[in-house]
């Protein structure tokens, strides 16, 4: 630290100062980092280096990878649309959106078939869908051909309108729309006995009665298959089925099946109702 001192005047001279000056260190800011990098000296390549580059480059490689990436995912799509049937899509059945007849239905809006036209679409034949009708309508269920298919359980629906089946629960006997005498399944036997015990006018209001409860039973149960096939966003309907106005005239009455017959039960007598 150096000193500068003034020397003492005459006593009217102003006091003394002393001024100090102190002799600061380097600032840091001053020294160059101990960490700094130099810059790089690294030359940049050249043009010329830059193309024989470009054209040493081969896209073989890629392509490979591309078309090596794509066959997989075709196999594994494949395994997954077939159920597990094919790596190659050689399917046996394939899906509706996968045919032919189905995007013609979409285009094409409703078809009609006659009961005889219908009947060719009952999964015998793998090369056209599988259609079924119940009460004159016409559902798709080609994406269930395990189950309505030739070897399917439900197969006696495929190819026919067999609303009367759908009620009796006869699959193989009631392939037909003809609903007469079906509500006779929920009608009492009559009992003599039991009748004996009604006055005239009440057992024929009682017969009335019993009459009226089976058609709405039979309408409930028909009902609750045609809204199945409605509701199900499996089975689209495609059209209708197309009659004679008096087809059922020429039809002879149908005898209800022995499977519906045997759940009927005598009427009994007053009283004794369940």
């Amino acid at each position: 630290m150096a000193e500068v001192r003034q020397r003492k005047g005459k006593k009217d001279e102003k006091p003394t100062t002393t001024a100090i000056v102190e002799e600061l260190e380097p600032s840091e800011s001053d020294t160059p980092a101990p960490n700094s990098k130099p810059k790089s000296t690294a030359k940049k390549p050249t043009p010329e280096k830059l193309i024989d580059e470009d054209e040493q480059y081969s896209p073989w490689l890629d392509i490979l990878r591309v078309l090596s990436f794509l066959v997989l995912a075709s196999c594994g799509l494949s395994y997954l649309v077939s159920g597990g049937e094919s790596f190659t899509w050689s399917l046996r059945a394939p899906p509706k959106y996968m045919q032919l007849d189905w995007w013609k239905t979409q285009l094409r809006g409703p078809i009609y078939l006659t009961p005889a036209e219908l009947a060719q679409y009952d999964g015998t034949d793998e090369s056209k869908p599988i259609y079924l009708a119940i009460n004159g309508s016409i559902f798709d269920v080609t994406s269930n051909r395990r189950t309505y298919g030739p070897d399917g359980s439900y197969r006696f629906f495929a190819g026919a309108d067999a609303a009367r089946s759908y009620v009796t629960g006869c699959f193989a006997e009631d392939r037909t729309a003809d609903l007469r005498g079906v509500e006779a399944m929920y009608l009492p036997l009559d009992d003599a006995a039991a009748d004996a015990r009604y006055a005239p006018d009440e057992l024929r209001r009682l017969r009335e009665q019993e009459l009226k409860e089976a058609r709405q039973k039979v309408h409930e149960a028909l009902a609750h298959w045609v809204r199945f096939f409605e509701n199900s966003p499996k089975y689209p309907r495609v059209g209708y089925v197309r009659r004679d106005p008096d087809w059922l005239d020429r039809e002879p009455p149908k005898k209800l099946c022995e499977a519906a017959a045997k759940g009927r039960k005598p009427r009994k007598g007053p009283g004794a109702e369940d």
